[in-house]
């Protein structure tokens, strides 16, 4: 069950893009699209631990929590969004993608973990991978300031990989999940009040998918990836969350038209490989930093 269970979540949150290009089809702005997303997760999951109680953390893990979602969290979404906005989902994925590599580079820089040959190795590859990823689009057809806003939002999710790596060694997932969820969801309610607010008036079709990508692609997705976390172990849960993009990649094929071009199939290939070498061999350190949703997803 466990290899499964973290199938099923990577096709959860790799099914994400595609919601939300539907959602904005039908005329839903990111703006609303990340409030409505946050506050019906944040509503779920403490429904979820109204029914299963767990230990009460102390009041400092409390506030860092709400401070990853409503700092972290919800400016990496916004991102995310964003450039979802500007550039087609297949492509995004691929460049949101190389977040698992930023986070090995960061942990050595750091000293939270010590550079392999392996890891040099997998590093280089993805560099190579990342760069045919961008040029294979050819002239014109690759949003700059997509892009932009996607690497964007993947070095912003690193940050909040090393910062609530801590943080989840004194608090159970879900509490995390539900807490970082509660501070997005102020954040952005906060933010809204300050710009004059946002259009709810969207119709049926649109909170349809909101509600998709809230239940399906952020509640279920991530409870899927903690209970398959628990029985596979971070670094098979890590290898197997890389099938990911490559969901998004063929519902973006199959279902809006979208395609890469050959050099950025290969260019995907080896950043997902090199995820894949990454977690391959075992950690001397503590907990594993890329254990990419250790946390919470999502983007």
């Amino acid at each position: 069950m466990g290899p499964l269970l973290c199938l099923l979540s990577a096709a959860g949150f790799g099914a994400m893009p595609i919601f939300g290009k539907f959602a904005y089809d039908a005329g839903v702005s990111p703006s609303a699209l990340l409030l409505v997303r946050f506050v019906l997760a944040a509503l779920i999951l403490a429904g979820l631990l109204a029914m299963r109680p767990v230990p009460r953390p102390g009041t400092r893990t409390v506030v860092v929590a709400l401070a990853l979602g409503a700092v972290g969290f919800a400016t990496q979404a916004t991102l995310y969004f964003e450039a979802l906005r500007v550039m087609d989902a297949s492509l995004l994925s691929l460049i949101l993608y190389t977040y698992p590599l930023m986070v090995t580079a960061a942990a050595v820089l750091l000293r939270r973990d010590r550079m392999t040959r392996s890891r040099g190795l997998a590093l280089a590859v993805a560099s190579a991978g990342t760069l045919l990823v961008l040029l294979g689009a050819g002239a014109g057809a690759l949003s700059p300031l997509g892009a932009a806003l996607g690497f964007g939002a993947a070095l912003t999710y690193t940050i909040y990989i090393l910062a609530s790596d801590r943080v989840l060694q004194s608090v159970s997932p879900v509490l995390l999940a539900t807490l970082v969820m509660t501070g997005a969801a102020i954040a952005l309610a906060g933010k809204s009040m300050i710009t004059g607010g946002v259009d709810l008036g969207f119709g049926a079709a649109g909170w349809f998918w909101v509600a998709c990508i809230a239940v399906v692609s952020t509640v279920l997705a991530s409870l899927t990836f903690f209970a398959g976390l628990r029985r596979t172990g971070p670094s098979t849960a890590a290898i197997l969350s890389t099938v990911e993009p490559v969901v998004t990649t063929t519902l973006a094929t199959v279902v809006l038209g979208e395609f890469l071009t050959p050099a950025q199939l290969i260019g995907g290939v080896l950043v997902l490989a090199s995820v894949a070498v990454v977690q391959l061999r075992p950690r001397r350190v503590r907990r594993p930093l890329i254990a990419v949703r250790s946390t919470v997803d999502s983007r």
